[in-house]
């Protein structure tokens, strides 16, 4: 007799022998039911109708509360799951307050709405028009806005829809073009706040401060109606975003179907990678065969995968298998990601709605609140980064209330596994702080510069920009940017100002990419990472074309690539020396001491590897002659007495140090949201410094990001979670799951997975 069928599709994922063992944790989240509130007495009546129409009777708890805020004028934060309706609680007072002209003493209102994406700009724009409201003209303003078009915007719109970009490049610069619609401006809606964090949120955080400036000019004083996704601390986090006092709505009480969540381990496989180490197999090979497993079973699914080239490989992944067991269903699996043209994108999406696509493999263009509604599943493809997104990718399954699966596929990497084997830190655990600094100087100079060519700076300005202007101001006055007067500060270029922030981030002067058969520019990287990004030989992916680069021009600033299709992708090596500048903090623990300040950072690219995309393993690793780049930057860094060193006797302390240093690296992002490529770290059993066995993590950005300075907030939690990853990983002697990086310019020699495990347990002994 056949056997009975499992009753759920993981089940069925495990009626497999063979997978069993990859499964390290399930979680069963079970429904919950929604709670209602009444519209607001203010609530335009033909929205109110519009809505109903479109099956909302009426508002969720959370929605009503914080357009209360908005409504109120205080500057509010909606920070609730995926699907929980935070589009309807900055919609309410928004339109509201354009309809205000209609019937009472005030004048219409105007809407500035800020997205990270143009994609989620358009999304948004499209549910506007299908409200059908007649007195609301939207429209975006972006890149992509003709020219012929712009000036109807500025003239006639009342809600705008654009990005910190075109708001910092364009809008402001252009303000007194703006003025009719910034003296009326009554809300800035700031859509997926989680995401601005680290340098780019740091820069976003001035953007936000200069709107207030010129808006001030024009007697406006718009209040912030931020959303995000769930985020600890998320009043103070707005409020460093804005400089604003906010207020918090965080009780989610949108309705939620059941939900079972597993955590899954690919195998290590019998390849050997540096030093002889076990690899395991590639979150995406694992990725493609779930992806097709459900589609099998009819389980629309979602993959999300962190890089262009890996989601495109997941979709090749799943088609593949499909054509070894269901051909048909092949056709059912598409990729998706930023790069493709926006009518494929839309085409997509219906694909998805209509479930003519059963499986589809994306970037996270699809997590930034794009509607896609109704998936049975979604597969995360290595850990997303934070806890943030990923609840948010996970929460693409199941808006329509049924029962939704996700799994997270661990890729081969320290925070990883400790995640995979320690669920606590997912699922009992709050979600992230943003972490963004606006009073790092290296941001907030070109933003007073910016500032300045908008209108003259006084000394009033202070108040709003931090307390470091006073500091900054005479500073930008000897450089020849600034020109005191008795009545304020002054911009003496004639240049761009805002040219001089470049809010993604970058450092140096921009190199060309450019592809030598026909002259085409492909796009654009900073000095500080044509090093490791456009070297000689490396892998260069635009658009879901490969290329690899002939040569790179660091005095012309141009690197010329060919196209390829190597299978293969490229890391680059550095080598890095680390010098204490000040000390700005420190702490004893017994016989150790944790410190942070401020250092200088000397790096220099040496080599790259080449590893195969399917498997990881590596095919080789060549030779650079790059000059060396000196940062000055922020770390935290702990040091052991010399007396507690000698009492380890015959331990390998350099091995032991630099294992714990790649380990400490991989699991910053857990405490801070950051990526481990946003980080680095140097180790020595003897640092000329301290003259003590030190190891360094420091920020990867000038004059830091503040990722350092959560490191040193929660080092005890983090460097036990370190020590935990460690212990946790199978393998005996290092792997890159554990102690191995892949941007370790001393090929991961030496390490000693046993002596950082012993390091780690001294330098514990004594922490709070």
């Amino acid at each position: 007799m056949a056997a009975q069928r499992s009753s759920t599709p993981l089940d069925r994922l495990l009626a497999d022998p063979s997978r069993r063992d990859r499964i390290t944790h399930v979680e069963r989240v079970p429904a919950r039911e929604g709670r209602r509130a009444p519209w607001p007495s203010w609530s335009p009546p033909l929205l109110v109708d519009r809505l109903a129409a479109a099956g909302i009777e009426a508002p969720w708890e959370h929605q009503a509360a914080a357009a209360e805020h908005a409504r109120a004028g205080r500057s509010v934060i909606i920070a609730t799951g995926t699907a929980s309706g935070k589009s309807l609680a900055y919609l309410l007072p928004s339109i509201e307050a354009i309809y205000a002209g209609e019937d009472d003493h005030r004048r219409e209102g105007t809407v500035l709405y800020l997205s990270p994406t143009k994609a989620l700009a358009a999304d948004q724009l499209r549910a506007l028009r299908a409200l059908r409201l007649t007195r609301v003209r939207a429209a975006t303003y972006d890149g992509d806005t003709p020219r012929d078009e712009r000036s109807w915007v500025r003239q006639h719109a009342n809600y705008v829809l654009t990005n910190p970009d075109m708001l910092h490049r364009s809008i402001l610069p252009g303000h007194s073009r703006w003025s009719s619609f910034l003296r009326r401006l009554r809300y800035v809606i700031v859509d997926e706040a989680h995401g601005y964090r680290g340098v780019f949120g740091s820069h976003v955080a001035q953007i936000l401060r200069r709107l207030r400036r010129v808006c001030a000019r024009y007697h406006a004083d718009p209040t912030f109606i931020l959303a995000s996704a769930t985020t600890s601390e998320p009043a103070s986090t707005a409020s460093r975003l804005t400089g604003l006092d906010v207020v918090a709505v965080d009780d989610d009480a949108s309705p939620r179907g059941p939900a079972t969540f597993a955590l899954w381990e690919p195998p290590l496989t019998d390849l050997r990678g540096e030093q002889g180490a076990p690899v395991r197999r590639t979150a995406t090979a694992e990725a493609g065969d779930l992806l097709a497993d459900l589609v099998v079973e009819g389980v629309q699914t979602l993959a999300f995968v962190r890089s262009r080239r890996g989601a495109e490989s997941v979709a090749l992944g799943a088609k593949r298998a499909l054509h070894e067991v269901a051909p048909a269903l092949a056709e059912q699996v598409a990729a998706y990601r930023a790069g493709y043209l926006p009518e494929e994108r839309r085409a997509l999406e219906a694909a998805l709605r209509s479930r003519s696509i059963v499986g589809l493999a994306s970037t996270n263009a699809l997590e930034l609140g794009v509607d896609v509604s109704g998936l049975d599943a979604v597969l995360v493809c290595g850990w997303p980064g934070t806890r943030a997104s990923l609840w948010q990718q996970a929460g693409r399954a199941g808006r329509s209330g049924q029962a939704a699966l996700s799994i997270l596929v661990a890729r081969d990497d320290p925070l990883d596994t400790f995640l995979v084997h320690h669920p606590e830190a997912i699922f009992g655990t709050p979600v992230e702080a943003t972490v963004l600094d606006p009073d790092n100087p290296y941001v907030l100079e070109p933003h007073l510069c910016a500032a300045a060519s908008e209108l003259p700076l006084t000394e009033d300005d202070a108040a709003l920009f931090g307390p470091s202007t006073a500091d900054l101001l005479p500073d930008l006055v000897r450089r020849g940017f600034l020109r005191r007067r008795p009545n304020g500060w002054y911009w003496t270029r004639r240049d761009k100002a805002c040219d001089l922030a470049d809010i993604r981030g970058a450092g140096g002067a921009p190199v060309q990419v450019v592809e030598t058969a026909t002259g085409r520019l492909l796009g654009t990287v900073d000095e500080a990472s044509a090093h490791t990004t456009v070297h000689d030989g490396a892998v260069y992916i635009h658009q879901g074309d490969s290329f690899i680069v002939q040569t790179l021009d660091l005095d012309d600033s141009v690197a010329l690539v060919e196209a390829a299709d190597p299978d293969y992708s490229t890391t680059a090596r550095d080598v890095t020396d680390i010098t204490i500048a000040e000390t700005l903090r420190s702490t004893s623990w017994g016989d150790a001491t944790l410190c942070y300040g401020t250092v200088d950072v000397t790096s220099q690219v040496v080599a790259y590897q080449m590893r195969r995309v399917q498997t990881g393993e590596m095919l080789g690793e060549k030779p650079l002659d790059l000059p060396p780049r000196t940062l000055r930057t922020r770390a935290v860094w702990w040091t052991l007495s010399e007396s507690r060193v000698d009492a380890l006797g015959d331990l390998d302390l350099a091995g032991a140090a630099h294992a714990a240093e790649h380990a400490s690296i991989g699991l910053l992002p857990l405490y801070a949201t950051c990526d481990r490529w946003d980080i680095g770290g140097v180790s020595t059993a003897v640092h000329p410094d301290t003259g003590l066995l030190t190891v360094f993590v420091y920020d990867g950005h000038e004059g830091g990001a503040g990722f350092a300075e959560r490191g040193y907030a929660d080092a005890a939690a983090w460097l036990r979670a370190t020590r935990d990853a460690i212990a946790s990983c199978e393998c005996d002697s290092g792997c890159p799951s554990c102690i191995q990086s892949p941007k370790c310019g001393n090929g991961n020699d030496p390490l000693d997975k046993q002596g950082a495990l012993t390091l780690l347990a001294v330098l514990l002994q004594a922490a709070p």
